[in-house]
């Protein structure tokens, strides 16, 4: 994998080379990928120059962030600083690999994660745990029902060592854990809450004890602390049949209790068992990890520690956090929201988003408006409470689509465009029941600054040109320029024009063929 890692000319660089960012430099040089390395502190960067001589490095974020030949980024600052840094990266074009938690804020996390898929970046959230061989063994012997039913998971990560700051011990330890229980569950729970104690600093929870349910009646509880006498790093699954325990302080990590109930008399007697080793690959988990986030930058697959799945645990931390807020008061799932909207756009209560659309800057829409799956309504826009849009339309920016407009399947609105639905306007007389429908069929585009006056159709994957106004209906497949707009050729559906001979087109762009019947023309054969 290295090889072809190489070939693919991955340059990567490193933000934050401190106590976990150190481990980052040591396994991206040793995959002949590091190009840059920043920290902030003086300190840190005079230690790393002496570890590694040979590599470029510096103290400023931008000269990373904004180096063209530098496409990938690792972040492993501070927690408060990765929502920043990651939407920067992102910005400037870069894949990006970033340690635990990807953002402090479910609002920022879904900002990111909207702008990766705009972008088509990777971004990767560092959940190391789910690349350790042990957590894939178990998750092999849980799939094979080695374990009967889940009843009860949970997780202690304690210690003595490094305090932080800036963020409470719930979202510097448990990020891991909630990452690994989620995967190994496969549901989000139903009713999270925690408790804790501020021991150090009032404003700073030091220890916390969450617990947690599923819908399928799966328990468990995640125990966190700084301030504990020794260091203790332990995943227990209890099953109908099986318990099996994740230690990574132990040299032998994974261990298999056949430990067994038995009812005498009435009374449930546990009948110890001895634990059998699980043996498991000894390979290093953050090496895994960056082979992981490389392979998936050189070959656009998904990651396993993917921004939805970071978003998840955001969303985990949150309803935690919100408890430990109220004093350990039960926090409910909220229905999954399945759209995404920028903080500053404003979605009314009644409207109906489809999966997967992405709603930008500034954008309004109104109550009862119907948008469907994958669509992408940029910023500034207006959607009224009676317009209709399918799925998979993209409205660029300052685009007002009113009551009776109807935009099919794969419509394009190019920036600027006007809809209208009266045809003769007063400002002193109100002509609400006058609307007239204005339906623009699947496929069709309409150009910038471009004008549809109501009433008409636009049809299917008709083409109007930037700045034409259109007065009049307009056939399937037509190109339409001017004012008023008139039909100066034809388009195929995958936008190439067409050129006609003996009534007859094919598509030099995809071959499909088309026939010409007077003022329509009619698809033989689409691709």
């Amino acid at each position: 994998m290295e090889q072809n890692i190489k070939e693919q000319s991955i340059k990567v660089g490193l933000i934050g080379a401190g106590e976990w960012g150190k481990n980052l430099l040591r396994n991206f040089k040793d995959l002949n990928v590091l190009e840059k390395v920043c920290d902030l502190s003086e300190k840190t960067l005079e230690q790393r120059k002496k570890e590694y001589p040979d590599l470029l490095f510096t103290d400023r974020p931008e000269d990373i962030l904004e180096e063209n030949a530098i496409n990938a980024v690792v972040i492993a600052a501070p927690a408060v600083t990765h929502y920043e840094l990651v939407r920067s990266a992102l910005l400037n074009g870069k894949h990006v690999l970033v340690e635990k938690p990807m953002a402090m804020d479910v609002g920022h996390g879904e900002e990111l994660v909207a702008l990766a898929a705009q972008k088509k970046k990777t971004l990767m959230v560092g959940h190391i745990l789910q690349y350790h061989p042990a957590v894939i063994k178990i998750k092999e012997l849980i799939s094979r029902g080695e374990l009967g039913k889940i009843e009860y998971i949970y997780s202690n990560r304690l210690n003595i060592g490094k305090l932080r700051t800036e963020e409470n011990i719930l979202w510097s330890f448990a990020p891991h854990d909630v990452s690994v229980i989620l995967a190994l569950i496969n549901e989000y729970p139903e009713t999270v809450t925690a408790q804790g104690g501020a021991y150090l600093q009032s404003h700073l929870y030091d220890v916390t004890m969450t617990n947690f349910s599923f819908k399928s009646g799966i328990k468990g509880h995640i125990f966190v602390s700084w301030l504990h006498p020794f260091k203790e790093q332990k995943l227990v699954i209890v099953g109908s049949k099986k318990m099996l325990v994740f230690d990574d302080m132990s040299k032998e990590k994974l261990f298999l209790y056949e430990h067994k109930i038995e009812w005498i008399n009435q009374v449930p007697i546990a009948q110890r068992n001895e634990p059998i080793v699980i043996p498991v690959d000894r390979a290093e988990p953050l090496k895994e990890e960056c082979l992981h986030f490389l392979d998936c930058v050189r070959t656009g697959k998904m990651p396993v520690t993917n921004s939805e799945e970071g978003l998840r645990v955001l969303r985990f931390l949150k309803m935690a956090e919100d408890s430990l807020r109220e004093m350990g008061v039960p926090m409910r799932k909220e229905r999954e929201k399945i759209y995404y909207n920028h903080p500053t756009s404003v979605v009314e209560e009644g409207a109906s988003i489809g999966r997967d659309t992405k709603i930008w800057h500034f954008t309004h829409i109104m109550k009862g408006a119907r948008i469907g799956d994958n669509c992408n309504i940029g910023q500034n826009v207006y959607i009224d409470k009676k317009a209709v849009i399918g799925n998979r339309v993209k409205i660029q920016n300052n685009v007002s689509v009113y009551d009776d407009v109807t935009l099919e399947d794969e419509v394009f609105c190019g920036p600027s465009m006007v809809f209208t639905n009266v045809i003769n306007p007063r400002s002193f007389i109100e002509r609400k029941d006058e609307y007239r429908k204005t339906i623009v069929r699947k496929g069709a585009s309409i150009g910038a600054n471009a004008t549809v006056v109501c009433g008409h159709t636009v049809g299917r994957y008709a083409f109007v040109g930037a700045g034409s106004v259109v007065t009049r209906d307009i056939p399937d497949y037509a190109l339409v320029v001017g004012v008023p707009a008139r039909i100066s050729g034809w388009m195929c559906k995958c936008g190439n024009k067409l050129s006609f001979k003996k009534k007859k087109a094919r598509c030099l762009n995809c071959g499909s063929t088309y026939k010409l019947s007077g003022k329509k023309i009619t698809a033989i054969k689409e691709k």
